[in-house]
């Protein structure tokens, strides 16, 4: 702990530390994520004992994109200077917009950052999985997801049917996002533009029911199925007019081998309302 004590200092004091050495030879590679879907490719592509963390939302039963029993074996983190610091890690990957005061702390003390933004497409998706595989240094295993997640994503040769995921409070993924990918590649039109919205939006219910979708995925009625709220009474009876379908937005959180999930889940659905 004594050693620990002057690079606290430093992150607390905002002096300026050399840069750090390269990680010691005979000594683990060791990550710290503070993003909950790099720990989702981590957990596919790295070695566990070079995870030195994750982040706390990964433990989360409502959201986390990974097995919580994989989560509850590593150090959780919120992804504070001070916690960064403590673990010593040779690297720590996160999303973009990682709190600048923690940026700054960990780039003083030579401890490398790398933020990736959310993918829009598959083949962004793919490109972080390669990357954060390389990091890794387990470049193989990346490989290996990139060909799940390239054949799980394979468009369908199906007629399209207009659909629209909708989130609590009316929140709707728009095109230009991977959500929308996914849809057109299971056979869905991602029906968000015809309500002038862009990538993402709040979609009044009045709207939505007045010209709505042939296929509602309903994050709500998938929370409701599990027991944890209340699918809203207007969107109830517009399951009366419509194919409502539960859809978890745990697979809309991240890409990576969420993509996976999400497009058999997709698929089911398309399947469900071929008639």
């Amino acid at each position: 702990m004594r050693a620990l004590i002057p690079m606290l200092a430093l992150v607390t004091a905002g002096c300026t530390a050399p840069a750090a050495s390269p990680p010691v030879a005979g000594r683990a590679l060791r990550i710290a994520s503070i993003n909950p879907c790099v720990d989702a490719i981590l957990a596919r592509v790295a070695d566990p004992r070079t995870i030195a963390a994750i982040s706390h939302y990964s433990l989360d039963p409502a959201g986390t994109s990974v097995p919580l029993d994989w989560a509850r074996r590593f150090r959780a983190t919120s992804g504070t200077a001070e916690e960064l610091v403590a673990l010593q890690p040779d690297v720590v990957i996160g999303g973009a917009g990682t709190d600048p005061s923690t940026a700054q702390a960990l780039r003083r003390l030579g401890i490398r950052l790398v933020e990736y933004n959310v993918p829009e497409t598959v083949a962004d998706s793919v490109a972080q999985v390669r990357e954060i595989a390389a990091i890794a240094r387990q470049p193989a295993h990346g490989e290996s997801l990139v060909r799940q997640i390239e054949a799980a994503a394979r468009p369908d040769p199906v007629p399209k049917k207009t659909a629209l995921i909708w989130r609590d409070g009316g929140l709707v993924l728009g095109t230009g996002t991977l959500a929308d990918a996914l849809l057109t590649s299971a056979g869905f039109t991602n029906m968000s533009a015809t309500y002038g919205l862009g990538k993402w939006g709040v979609l009044p219910m009045e709207t939505m029911i007045a010209t709505p979708p042939q296929v509602l995925l309903s994050t709500g009625a998938a929370e409701a199925a599990e027991g944890r709220g209340n699918v809203h009474p207007a969107i109830r009876r517009l399951g009366t007019r419509i194919r409502l379908v539960p859809f978890s937005g745990r697979l809309m959180n991240c890409g990576g081998p969420s993509i996976i999930d999400a497009m058999a889940r997709l698929r089911a659905i398309r399947r469900q309302v071929a008639t």
